[in-house]
C-alpha cells in the first residue's frame, strides 16, 4: 500500500483528489494539507511514501515545502502537481529535490499511475513540464567528457524514463544501462536521477 499526503489550498481540488486518490486500491490516503507549513507537520506525523504537492500556497509555498520536507524525511517522494508549466518553477522543484512534476490537467489515470511509478523509484514529467525543460537545454563544454551512449542515456533520463525503458530504447541492457549512468554521475558530480535530469535540462541540447 502506496501512503500518500495530499497538499493543496483549494477545497475543490484537495476534495477531488480525496475521490481519486480513494477509488484506487493500493494508494491510501493518510491526510491532506491546505498549506506547505501544515503538509511538512502532517509528513512529521504520517510518514507518507508520496506527497502531492501544490505550488503556489499561503504560509508556506510547494518548493520550500518540498526542500523542508525532504530535510526531515529523504525517503518520502514529492510529486509536484500545479498550473504552472513555467521553467523556472520546475527547475527550482526539482532542485528542491521533488521526484517529479505534473500539471493539473493530468488525467486522472496518468496521476494515479504517477504516485505508484515514483514510489517504484521513476520521475514522472507531464509532457508540457518536460518540452519546457527540453527547450531550455543547451550544450555547454562541461558536456564534452560525457560519451555519445552516455549521452543518450542521460538525455532519456531527464524525459523520465526508467533503466529499463531506456535500455529497451536503446537497444540494451538495464545492467548496461546502469553501468553508463554511474559513470555520468561521476562526470557530472551528481548522485541521483533528479540531480542528473536537472544537469541535463541546463546542458545539453
Amino acid at each position: 500500500m502506496i501512503s500518500v499526503i495530499v497538499v493543496d489550498d483549494h477545497a475543490v481540488v484537495r476534495h477531488g483528489l480525496q475521490q481519486l486518490l480513494g477509488t484506487a486500491p493500493d494508494i491510501d490516503l493518510v491526510a491532506v494539507a491546505a498549506d506547505g507549513q501544515e503538509a511538512v507537520d502532517l509528513v512529521r506525523l504520517h510518514r507518507p511514501d508520496v506527497v502531492l504537492m501544490d505550488l503556489a500556497m499561503p504560509v508556506m509555498g510547494g518548493v520550500e515545502a518540498t526542500r523542508a520536507i525532504l530535510a526531515e524525511r529523504p525517503e518520502t517522494r514529492v510529486v509536484v502537481l500545479t498550473s504552472f508549466g513555467d521553467e523556472s518553477r520546475i527547475v527550482a522543484a526539482l532542485e528542491a529535490g521533488a521526484r517529479g512534476y505534473l500539471l493539473k490537467h493530468t488525467e486522472p489515470d496518468a496521476l494515479m499511475d504517477a504516485v505508484r511509478s515514483v514510489h517504484a523509484g521513476e520521475v514522472p514529467l507531464d509532457p508540457r513540464a518536460g518540452r519546457v525543460l527540453l527547450d531550455r537545454q543547451r550544450a555547454g563544454p562541461v558536456a564534452a567528457g560525457i560519451s555519445h551512449r552516455e549521452r543518450e542515456v542521460l538525455e532519456l533520463v531527464a524525459e523520465g524514463l526508467a533503466n529499463k525503458q531506456v535500455g529497451r530504447r536503446l537497444g540494451i541492457s538495464e545492467r548496461t544501462v546502469k553501468a553508463h549512468l554511474t559513470s555520468v554521475f561521476q562526470r557530472i558530480g551528481v548522485t541521483d536521477r533528479v540531480q542528473a535530469a536537472v544537469w541535463a535540462w541546463e546542458h545539453l541540447r
